[in-house]
C-alpha cells in the first residue's frame, strides 16, 4: 500500500504515495547464479530471450556514501525467459573505479555529484591532465546508465568513452574498451542508435578550431580472407558541427536520427571548460561545470547524413532534456518528439539527500516534471510572417525570428513522462503512434505508473500497482507482426516500504495494456531500481 500520510507542520510529506527510497537501496549479496520467479499469468510462449538492465546499485563504499545517485556503483541485472519461465540475477559492473573502491573500502574518486576524499600525492598538473585522458587513473568508468548490443557483443554504457563487454548470460564483465583509442572523442552519449548492424553515437571532439559535436559511425564487424575486423577499429566520425558555444559546449545525453539527418539539440545547460579546469584543480565534482543559461535558446540542428555538415538549424525556447523520444520525416517537415523539462533542476533532485528530504520539499514535483512535447521542423518554409507548419494534425507552430525560425511545440499528453521507449526495431525515425514510458509525477495517486501515449489522438493509457515501481518499458514485437503495438511490453519491477527484497518481471499485452504475466522474486538483500536496458531474444543471445 502507498505509504502513510504525515500532514504535520514539522513533517509535511507533500508527497505521500511515493517512495524515493526504492533508488537508495544497495545491494548487499549478487546473485550469481539465477534463481526462478514465481509465475502468475502466462508468460507468452513465443517470449524466449534476455531482458539486461543496468543501474545503481549501491550508494555506499563501506563507511562513505556517494552524494549523487548517477555515481552509484554500477549493478546489472538479468531477467531470462525461457519456455514459460523467468529467471533472474544481478552482478556489480567491475569497473576500474569499482575495484579500486572494493580494495579501498572508501570512495576514491570525486564522481559527477561526490568529492572523494583527494590523494595527498597527485599534483595539481596531475589533476589537470586527468580531464583529458579518459584512461587516466584518476578518471571514473562507472558504465551505470545502460546496455547496448555491438553486433554480438553487449556493452554497458556510461558517458565517458569508456565501456564494458558484459557476458549476456552470466553478466560477468568481460573487457574494456575504450572507445577514445579508436576516434578522438572525450565524451559520448549513453544512448547510441542501432541501424540496422551498425551503431552511432554523439560525441564531443576537440578540434584546433574548438569543440565539436560529432557522430561516430561503427560500422558492422567484417570478415574475409585472411582479415578480420571489430566495430571499433572501424570506427570514424562521419558528421558534426561546432558546438555553438566554444567554451562551454551543450551537455547531451541522447540524439536523434532519421533516414536523411542526425538530430542535434543543443540545450543551454553546458559544460564549462574553464570551470572543468577549475574543478579538477580543487577536487570538485563535475557537477559543478554545468552552467544553466536560462535566457539563451535551444538550438535544434539537422546534419545532413549524406555530406555531414549542418543541413538546417531551429531554435525553442530554452528546455532541458535527457531523452529524446522518436523523429521522423514527413511531407518536407522534421517532427521531433521529447521529453522536456522548464531547467536542469531535476539534476539536483537526484542527490542523496534531496532524495531522503523530497517530501519536506514543496517545489520537488515540478522540479522532477517531464513533458513529452512535439516540436515540428519545417524545411521548406513559405514566405510568410505567419505559421510556417504546413503539416496537418499537429498544433505545433515555428515563425520567423530574424535569421533564424523558432519552433513552438505541441503536448503529446498532459503527463509527466520519462525513459520513452518505442517499437525501436521497426519504427525508429520512421512515423510511429505510440511510446511507452514510466511517471515523472512523484505527486500522482501513483507515481509508480508504466504509461502508453497515443501521439495521434493525444491519449494514453496506462499500468499500475500499490507500492510498485516499474521501469523503463521495452516493447518487444510479437513474431511476424502485423501492427506497430503487437508485441509486448516488459518492465522489471521493485517494491516501496519494508518490501526492499523483491523484484519483479512485468508483461503487459501492448496493444491492451493490460498485464498478461509477471515473475515475482525473493532476493537475499534490497533490490534497487534500475534505469536503462535492452531485450536480447533468444536467437541473439
Amino acid at each position: 500500500m502507498p505509504l502513510p500520510a504525515k500532514k504535520t507542520p514539522n513533517d509535511p510529506n507533500y508527497y505521500p504515495n511515493c517512495d524515493a527510497n526504492v533508488w537508495l537501496r544497495s545491494c548487499e549479496r549478487e546473485l550469481v547464479e539465477p534463481i526462478k520467479g514465481t509465475i502468475t499469468g502466462t508468460i507468452p510462449p513465443w517470449l524466449q530471450g534476455s531482458l539486461l538492465r543496468n543501474g545503481p546499485g549501491s550508494i555506499k563504499v563501506g563507511k562513505d556514501f556517494f552524494d549523487h545517485l548517477f555515481d552509484s556503483s554500477a549493478l546489472l541485472h538479468r531477467f531470462c525467459i525461457e519456455n514459460g519461465g523467468v529467471s533472474y540475477q544481478c552482478r556489480f559492473l567491475q569497473s576500474e573505479v569499482f575495484k579500486t573502491n572494493k580494495a579501498a573500502n572508501r570512495i576514491v574518486l570525486t564522481e559527477f555529484g561526490t568529492t572523494a576524499v583527494p590523494d595527498p600525492c597527485r599534483t595539481i598538473f596531475q589533476r589537470v591532465a586527468a580531464i583529458f585522458n579518459p584512461k587516466s587513473k584518476h578518471t571514473s568508468d562507472n558504465s551505470m546508465i545502460s546496455v547496448y548490443p555491438f553486433g554480438d557483443e553487449v556493452y554497458a554504457f556510461g558517458e565517458m568513452p569508456v565501456i564494458h563487454r558484459v557476458n549476456q548470460t552470466s553478466l560477468e564483465t568481460e573487457g574494456r574498451v575504450d572507445v577514445s583509442d579508436f576516434v578522438s572523442i572525450v565524451h559520448h552519449t549513453s544512448h547510441p542508435h542501432v541501424v540496422a548492424k551498425s551503431v552511432y553515437n554523439m560525441a564531443l571532439s576537440f578540434f584546433p578550431t574548438g569543440p565539436h559535436h560529432v557522430i561516430v559511425h561503427f560500422p558492422p564487424k567484417t570478415q574475409g580472407v585472411g582479415e578480420s575486423s571489430d566495430m571499433f577499429t572501424q570506427a570514424k566520425i562521419v558528421a558534426g558541427i561546432p558546438a555553438k558555444w566554444p567554451l562551454h559546449p551543450s551537455y547531451m545525453h541522447t540524439f536523434g536520427v532519421t533516414d536523411n539527418y542526425f538530430i542535434l539539440v543543443e540545450q543551454p545547460l553546458a559544460v564549462s571548460i574553464g570551470g572543468m579546469l577549475a574543478a579538477k584543480v580543487a577536487n570538485r565534482p563535475m557537477a559543478s561545470c554545468f552552467r544553466w543559461y536560462q535566457h539563451e535558446k535551444t538550438r535544434i540542428n539537422l546534419i545532413s547524413r549524406k555530406t555531414g555538415n549542418l543541413a538546417y538549424k531551429f531554435c525553442a525556447d530554452a528546455f532541458f532534456y535527457l531523452h529524446i523520444i522518436n523523429q521522423y520525416e514527413e511531407s518536407d517537415h522534421v517532427v521531433l518528439d521529447i521529453c522536456t523539462y522548464r531547467d536542469p533542476a531535476m539534476l539536483d533532485c537526484m542527490y542523496i539527500s534531496a532524495m531522503k528530504n523530497m517530501q519536506h520539499n514543496q517545489r520537488y514535483a515540478e522540479m522532477f516534471r517531464s513533458k513529452p512535447l512535439r516540436f515540428v521542423l519545417p524545411l521548406k518554409p513559405p514566405k510568410t510572417h505567419s505559421n510556417l507548419v504546413r503539416l496537418p494534425n499537429t498544433k505545433a507552430e515555428a515563425y520567423y525570428l530574424q535569421d533564424e525560425i523558432l519552433v513552438k511545440p505541441e503536448k503529446l499528453a498532459d503527463l509527466g513522462c520519462e525513459t520513452p521507449r518505442i517499437n525501436y526495431d521497426q519504427y525508429l525515425g520512421r512515423k510511429y503512434r505510440y511510446f511507452y514510458a514510466i511517471s515523472a509525477d512523484v505527486d500522482a495517486p501513483n507515481p509508480g505508473t508504466i504509461i502508453k501515449v497515443d501521439t495521434v489522438t493525444k491519449t494514453w493509457k496506462t499500468w499500475c500497482e500499490d507500492n510498485c515501481y516499474p521501469s523503463e518499458p521495452v516493447f518487444v514485437p510479437r513474431p511476424n507482426s502485423q501492427f506497430e503495438d503487437d508485441g509486448v511490453v516488459l518492465a522489471s519491477m521493485v517494491w516501496g516500504g519494508d518490501d526492499t527484497n523483491r523484484v519483479g518481471l512485468l508483461i503487459l499485452d501492448a496493444a491492451t495494456f493490460e498485464e498478461v504475466g509477471r515473475a515475482e522474486f525473493d532476493t537475499p538483500g534490497p533490490a534497487p531500481k534500475c534505469l536503462h536496458g535492452w531485450f536480447l531474444p533468444k536467437d541473439k543471445v
